[in-house]
């Protein structure tokens, strides 16, 4: 049995080596995909009308499917499961991965309304051809190796509802196209490498759902956070840094979770947070955040997973907080807490995790020498003067280390299909270059704990925790 469970973990390993793309390879992908794009970068208005496809299709708008697709087809470079073996033809409809629906605006017209090659480890690239695909509600393509960017021409997609490029090798700034989808409620970029600026403009789209989590982005949280009606919110590691902004408040009426861990995020945590009352899950851990807890925390009044740790904080950690009807899990470790209530001490209540390692708390196990606590607690920082809460950015207290960098991916699985409104959890999948064996649909994850990624080495810390994880989305209806 043994024999048997080491050759299984040897074949695996040998099936991720065989399809991970090297950089050389990716570079050589997107390349091939900038040398195929129009000289503007989108496609002509009647693009379609001079492509001779030498298969007669009747359907307009399936005609223009089958240009699309095949365009796909050939800017694809290896597909290991043969998932598009049966694109051939011109009946678009039975395509593996393709869904036809009635056209919303001709019921009697046959067009593509979905697309979901999830977990079927392709590499390729997205061409602009894509966009003739008008009338797609749902676009999946996660857990592949597709390489380049996200061209223009998806601005045309203006009927798209959901959109998952997570876990690819896609590059370049923030694809903005996104912004112009009218439709859009639902967006996963994870698992990437997006960089620059996070345009406010995202926080001011109607969606539902926002994962730009594990890219390089490195702008500070835009002032409009607090605009945007989602109900979740996966910012962590990327290396955003400045103050969370204190627009946060007036997402009370919506969010359910917020995930900001290891972004290098700077200042005291902002009153307004204690406006989430419909929060679930608020992790700021493994950034740079200094002062003492506001008083206002206690206005969670629904959330289960509280994940305050690896930071500069101090003072004391009150009862109020730690007695929260719903509370499931509040971390505080490797902070710089001098006190802390008995009613947050762990072990203190029966199906609540409290974990308060690693501070400067006398009389408890696992603590900070003094050495180490003087000098964040000889010197409190003034929330009050503090540079942030007001969403610019400021450097409020000390300054905010690095975040903590991101593994080199080994296997990274699936993330599932999704609900028009969905309600994720924490953690989410690591990061791996290679799908599994199988196309997959996972069923919604159950609720886990959030846990905070390793602590940077400081004296007398426990060994660090292994790295936490933003939430997969929920499964879509009908796919």
């Amino acid at each position: 049995m043994k024999a048997l469970g080491w050759s299984l973990l040897l074949l695996l390993i040998i099936i991720i080596s065989a399809t991970a793309l090297s950089d050389h390879e990716a570079s050589t992908i997107a390349r091939r995909q900038l040398l195929s794009l129009p000289e503007n970068g989108d496609l002509p208005d009647d693009y379609e009308f001079d492509i001779d496809i030498k298969v007669t299709i009747t359907n307009p708008r399936l005609r223009r499917a089958y240009i699309a697709l095949q365009a796909w087809k050939r800017a694809i470079y290896s597909d290991p499961f043969n998932s598009t073996g049966n694109w051939v033809g011109p009946d678009v409809c039975s395509y593996n991965g393709v869904f036809c629906s009635k056209a919303l605006d001709a019921p009697k017209l046959d067009v593509v309304a979905g697309v979901d090659l999830n977990h079927a480890d392709i590499a390729g690239y997205l061409p602009v051809e894509l966009g003739l695909l008008t009338d797609l509600a749902l676009f999946h393509v996660n857990s592949n190796r597709f390489c380049g960017i996200v061209p223009k021409s998806f601005s045309r997609l203006q009927l798209l509802h959901e959109l998952d490029l997570s876990n690819n090798r896609f590059v370049g700034p923030f694809p903005t196209v996104v912004l112009g989808m009218n439709a859009l409620r639902y967006l996963d970029i994870r698992y990437n490498d997006f960089e620059g600026k996070l345009p406010p403009e995202l926080f001011e789209k109607d969606l539902d759902a926002i994962f730009v989590n594990d890219n390089r982005f490195t702008s500070h949280i835009p002032d409009t956070l607090g605009d945007s009606p989602a109900s979740v919110v996966v910012l962590a590691n990327n290396r955003l840094g400045g103050c969370i902004p204190s627009s946060i408040g007036k997402m009370g009426g919506t969010l359910d979770e917020i995930i900001l861990l290891n972004n290098g995020l700077s200042g005291c945590l902002p009153l307004e947070i204690g406006l989430l009352g419909n929060a679930t899950v608020f992790d700021a851990g493994s950034n740079g955040l200094t002062g003492v807890l506001p008083k206002t925390l206690s206005g969670l009044k629904r959330v289960e997973e509280l994940d305050l740790s690896r930071n500069f904080l101090t003072g004391f950690v009150p009862s109020g907080l730690c007695r929260l009807s719903g509370l499931a899990n509040f971390t505080f470790s490797y902070n710089y807490f001098k006190g802390e209530a008995a009613a947050c001490v762990p072990g203190s209540r029966s199906g609540v995790v409290f974990d308060d390692a690693s501070n400067c708390l006398p009389a408890r196990p696992k603590q900070k020498s003094s050495k180490a606590c003087a000098p964040i607690v000889s010197r409190p920082v003034d929330c009050g003067r503090s540079k942030c809460g007001s969403g610019n950015g400021g450097d409020g207290g000390k300054p905010s280390p690095a975040p903590l960098p991101s593994p080199k991916p080994t296997p990274r699985p699936p993330s599932p299909s999704v609900k028009p409104t969905p309600k994720p959890v924490a953690p989410p999948p690591p990061r791996h270059d290679a799908s599994p064996v199988m196309p997959v649909h996972s069923p919604p994850p159950p609720r886990a704990p959030v846990h905070a990624p390793p602590p940077p080495k400081e004296e007398a810390s426990p060994p660090p925790l292994p790295k936490a994880k933003s939430p997969p989305p929920p499964r879509a209806p009908g796919y």
